[in-house]
């Protein structure tokens, strides 16, 4: 196995991660070996995930899962993610995540080692984007440019990805580590609900970070806790290891794959126990004779070397200055470099095509210096557009079909791929998320207060959707009526993650099916509408009223009615046409 020392890291952009073709050689062996009947899949699984080939529920196809750092991308990458979405992907599309990565679905299994190899010429890894591994380090898509940032974390992000990837000791963790790297108070990457979450800090004049851990969602939602206030650059990947070293020795975590993350160890012992169990863990020889500082690892993107040059002349608004201005107020944020703006492109549940991919590549390359990231939001962030340059951007975005307003509003759903291609699904969260967009974008909402609810979902109780943190979030559930099953959600309210801190939302005392969802949704907006103060947001009108108006509100839509002819329709998911059947399987790497 590749140790990390061997390999030699560059700063050119984009290539954070190293590509070994020995891996991909080797991927296409067993892959081969397998499809003949020579590996059962019992043996094969381990293999393929740490090539971030993922088993779906639908058989004989995978989804791929491309590991962004931090959710950088660059022009080139985005081609290759046009062509995987155009040569192999029978949807054509490519899917932005929460954690910032991009996957494809129903991808045959003998066209994988393909795949990777497409992607891996354009510099895009795969390796541990699945199983017990220290998965994708995310990160805040504005760091680098954002105003309000003590520095960038970006390079230390990356290091810490390099420091981790094909290191033996996260090779078979008892459960899969997430980490994220923030880059102010903001705290865009959502850093509390992670195993290893880091926040810039600086004392007396050294950089460092506040190290962050036992935090997520799932069955057991935990806000993570403060590990260190401060550690230093030449300390965070020693933190970080002793805490991966704890984690993987923990064999009682390993009993239970449903109750095996770092936060039950966390939470089982406290925060004060762990601490000194990682202060005990930094005594130990393992550390003697190792260089922990990040230098070799860091990968330097000097962005402001590439930006773009002014020019002689710029198109204007000519009759739809006040669509564009809306559209600016929602998406386009000034970076802390004079003259730049970021603008976020709201991408309808992160689902991009061959042609969205490839006519962002070439924004990114006239207009961005090549820069853009992907957000937690399912969202992209394209960096470094000259100011005079947003209403081209705007202009070409429309040809796209990407140049809606309202990025992280009401209107901005987001949600988990569900039972479209997910084992754990329990229903269909993506046809949920168009429905509920659809019935919002009819309201025609203006009213500032209200577009800033943020609504997300699940279809099933892990969480992949962040259902926990929106506003209004559901999660995926199945009833049963007359002998016939139908889907349906359940409802949380008053989640959030704005600014430094993570709430979880309460779930109300009512369960009701999925085509009932969308209607639950305005009346809950109704309620809040009609009980809150003079500029009181959602969360605060939850808080003094609580739940109890809000089920009132929607009790009566938990009565599905009788199964007949006439109603059949209740007993269908979105977007489906069968009835309604529950059928889970065992996720290969379920949150």
């Amino acid at each position: 196995m590749p140790q990390v020392e061997t390999i030699v890291y560059t700063n050119e952009p984009g290539k954070v991660l190293s590509i070994l073709e020995g891996e991909l050689e080797d991927f296409e062996t067993e892959a081969t070996r397998y499809l003949a009947g020579e590996w059962e899949e019992n043996q094969f699984i381990g293999f393929r995930l740490k090539q971030g080939v993922y088993g779906q529920r639908q058989p004989g196809v995978q989804m791929i899962r491309c590991k962004l750092p931090f959710g950088g991308v660059t022009p080139d990458q985005m081609d290759a993610f046009g062509d995987v979405a155009e040569r192999f992907a029978p949807l054509r599309r490519g899917h932005i995540t929460t954690r910032q990565n991009i996957q494809y679905h129903h991808v045959p299994l003998r066209k994988a080692t393909e795949v990777l190899r497409v992607l891996g010429r354009a510099g895009v890894s795969t390796r541990e984007a699945c199983g017990n591994t220290v998965r994708n380090v995310t990160g805040d898509p504005w760091a680098g440019v954002s105003p309000l940032e003590l520095f960038d974390p970006t390079p230390y992000a990356a290091a810490f990805a390099r420091f981790f990837l094909r290191n033996p000791l996260t090779q078979l963790l008892p459960r899969k580590c997430k980490v994220a790297f923030t880059a102010d108070e903001n705290d865009e990457a959502i850093t509390w609900i992670h195993d290893l979450g880091f926040m810039p800090r600086i004392r007396d004049g050294v950089k460092g970070f506040e190290v962050r851990t036992g935090g997520g969602t799932s069955i057991m939602p935990r806000s993570g806790y403060v590990l260190y206030e401060f550690a230093s650059m030449d300390e965070y990947l020693k933190i970080s290891e002793a805490v991966l070293r704890i984690f993987n020795r923990a064999d009682e975590l390993r009993k239970n794959r449903a109750k095996a993350r770092l936060k039950f160890l966390v939470d089982r012992v406290g925060i004060d126990e762990f601490r000194r169990m990682v202060d005990e863990e930094l005594s130990g020889d393992w550390v003697n004779g190792r260089d922990f500082s990040p230098g070799r690892l860091l990968h330097i993107d000097d962005e402001a070397a590439t930006a773009p040059a002014p020019r002689s002349s710029y198109a204007q608004p000519d009759g739809n200055r006040a669509e564009f201005e809306k559209f600016a107020a929602h998406n386009v944020r000034a970076q802390r470099q004079d003259g730049f703006s970021t603008l976020q492109v709201k991408v309808p549940r992160g689902d991009l095509t061959p042609e969205q991919f490839h006519g962002l590549a070439s924004i990114m390359r006239e207009y961005c210096g090549g820069r853009a990231r992907m957000s937690v939001q399912q969202n992209i962030v394209l960096r470094w557009i000259r100011n005079e340059s947003l209403y081209e951007v705007w202009q070409r975005l429309g040809a796209l079909r990407l140049a809606e307003a309202g990025a992280e509003t009401i209107t901005d759903v987001v949600s988990c791929p569900g039972t479209d291609s997910c084992k754990l699904g329990i229903t269909s969260s993506m046809g949920l998320n168009r429905a509920i967009e659809e019935r919002i974008g009819k309201l025609g909402i203006t009213d500032p207060l209200t577009e800033q609810v943020h609504v997300k979902m699940s279809g099933c109780p892990n969480g992949c959707g962040q259902h926990h943190l929106a506003n209004i979030g559901f999660h995926g559930a199945a009833m049963k009526v007359d002998g016939q099953q139908l889907p349906a959600y359940h409802v949380f309210l008053g989640g959030s993650y704005q600014g430094d801190e993570v709430r979880f939302g309460q779930q109300l005392k009512v369960r009701m099916p999925a085509k009932r969802a969308p209607e639950a949704a305005e009346r809950i907006l109704g309620v809040y509408e009609a009980q809150r103060q003079p500029g009181e947001v959602f969360n605060a009108t939850f808080d003094r009223i609580g739940p109890t108006p809000f089920e009132a509100a929607v009790q009566d839509l938990a009565l599905p009615g009788e199964f007949t002819d006439d109603n059949q329709g209740m007993f269908m998911d979105w977007g489906k046409l069968d009835l309604y059947v529950l059928q889970r399987g065992e996720g290969e790497c379920a949150i």
